[in-house]
């Protein structure tokens, strides 16, 4: 079967045991054979913000951003520190701030923790901000602690891998209602 839609992921995260980059490697495992999920794997090397710099100066995030521009979507996980998102995701964001790139782009947050509702919240509002299609059917909070904080133990929960398949559907039906509208 064709891949009928392609969700860019990007972790918010630099943890190497990152919640939120296991729970996007869950949702890329289980997306099925009509949805590819890729997972955005260089922010660590996003250099800090600077508007003075052109972002064609910077080929991993024209890079990025061309991505994006040419996905059917994003998915960001994104943990929350001091009530904030994360400074590497604020970080590019910033960069991506006068691109395209998100701009109607249907876009769904997906939050590891259940307390950290600032950052999803955050996230939800610079996204809009930015003129994406926040997708708040496809944009929920899992639980990942304790004996789920891995990919393969995410993917094994019945309730979270069935939270993450409503998710995926959710981008597919935002997607398929878009073709429809033209």
């Amino acid at each position: 079967m064709q891949t009928s839609l392609h969700l860019i992921a990007i972790s918010g995260s630099l943890r190497a045991a990152s919640c939120n980059t296991a729970l996007l490697r869950a949702v890329q495992t289980i997306a099925p054979e009509n949805i590819r999920v890729t997972l955005f794997e260089g922010l660590a090397q996003v250099p800090p913000f600077n508007p003075d710099i052109d972002i064609e100066s910077v080929p991993l995030l024209a890079q990025l951003r061309d991505q994006i521009i040419a996905a059917d979507g994003v998915l960001i996980a994104s943990p929350e520190y001091a009530h904030g998102v994360s400074g590497v995701m604020k970080n590019l964001l910033d960069w991506l701030v006068n691109t395209p790139a998100f701009v109607y782009k249907p876009v769904a947050t997906l939050n590891a923790a259940p307390r950290a509702h600032h950052a999803f919240d955050s996230l939800k509002e610079t996204l809009t901000m930015m003129s994406a299609q926040w997708i708040a059917a496809a944009s929920i909070t899992v639980p990942v602690y304790g004996e789920t904080k891995d990919t393969a133990a995410l993917i094994a929960h019945p309730e979270i891998n069935a939270q993450l398949r409503q998710a995926l559907q959710a981008m597919q039906l935002t997607e398929q209602a878009q073709a429809v509208l033209g």
